[in-house]
């Protein structure tokens, strides 16, 4: 059990069996009355963000979540990820994998959290490079502006890249954003 004056960014607590990541926190005692503990939450089953005001001193579950490395093998009817260390395979639906599909290579590190030997969450490294499938061909004398034309790379997502960017080059992606950040040079 943690109790709210333990609150902590980044801590996890499972609160009327839904669990929820601490994004923001703040103790306040006022003059009358006594004190409490403002917070913002994060669903970790669906990502809402609530905000909830708890007693100073409530205790609730701390939830204790295990991180494994992970790799990304393929997708059937579910995507397949090999833990890293034991070859352990482990499946995951569309649902549990969210919008970080868009940008799951095959073979590439993830990171996935659970809670009581159930996933709950996967983290993508911050970083891809992937390669360009389609887009419009280059323009001569386009290579200096900052207009951006669309693209799809390779897992199928669609962004935005300059124009000197061909099909096949490698671009490096930022998966936080979908931003394109660099041509990588192979």
């Amino acid at each position: 059990m943690i109790s709210s004056n333990d609150f902590k960014k980044g801590k996890t607590i499972n609160y009327e069996d839904t669990l929820y990541e601490i994004l923001y926190f703040q103790h306040v005692k006022p003059g009358k009355g006594g004190a409490f503990v403002r917070t913002k939450l994060k669903n970790l089953n669906n990502g809402s963000i609530i905000d909830k005001t708890f007693r100073a001193g409530e205790k609730m579950e701390q939830a204790i979540l295990e991180t494994k490395k992970m790799q990304y093998l393929y997708k059937d009817e579910h995507y397949i990820f090999m833990d890293s260390k034991t070859y352990e395979q482990i499946p995951l639906n569309e649902e549990q994998i969210g919008d970080n599909k868009k940008f799951l290579l095959e073979n590439i590190e993830v990171t996935i959290q659970f809670y009581k030997e159930n996933p709950i969450s996967i983290n993508l490294p911050i970083f891809i490079e992937a390669k360009v499938m389609k887009t419009e061909p280059g323009v001569k004398g386009d290579t200096v502006s900052a207009s951006l034309k669309p693209a799809e790379i390779e897992t199928g997502a669609k962004i935005q890249v300059p124009l000197f960017i061909n099909e096949g080059d490698i671009v490096k992606i930022d998966t936080r954003s979908g931003e394109y950040i660099a041509r990588v040079n192979k």
